[in-house]
């Protein structure tokens, strides 16, 4: 009986067996990167407007400024921003929104009079018209 076909078989089958571990190796290490307990987390929200003259580049320079602030305030758990799109019309001007997550009002605390803070609102302040803030625990 010729053994060939039977290796074959088998080198496939063990092939197809390691795929899915390797999948779920880099599944997991993506997953112990950043872990969040959502629980119960107290959302910053923040919206801009920015003053008719402030160009494309003034607010580039903001958005990334903003976007800095998790690298130098390690009580920033998350962020994440976005232009407004909504078709509803009611927006009052309101561009940009910006939403950052702390594990405590402690860390909140920490954020706010934070040098950094400071110095991305030096970056934000000639170009902003109106700023909003809404803060809240989440519930489940």
């Amino acid at each position: 009986m010729n053994k060939i076909p039977l290796i074959i078989i088998a080198v496939i089958l063990l092939s197809a067996c390691q795929a899915p571990q390797k999948e779920e190796k880099v599944v997991e290490k993506i997953i112990e990167k950043k872990v969040v307990n959502m629980d119960k987390v107290l959302r910053h929200v923040v919206l801009f407007k920015f003053k008719d003259e402030a160009s494309a580049e003034d607010i580039k320079k903001v958005e990334e400024a903003f976007m800095a602030l998790p690298s130098k305030i390690k009580e920033i758990q998350a962020i994440e921003w976005g232009i407004n799109n909504s078709p509803e019309g009611l927006d009052q001007g309101f561009t940009h929104c910006f939403f950052l997550t702390f594990a405590s009002e402690e860390d909140r605390a920490v954020y706010l009079p934070h040098p950094d803070h400071k110095a991305f609102g030096a970056v934000l302040g000639p170009h902003l018209d109106k700023v909003l803030v809404v803060d809240y625990w989440t519930k489940n």
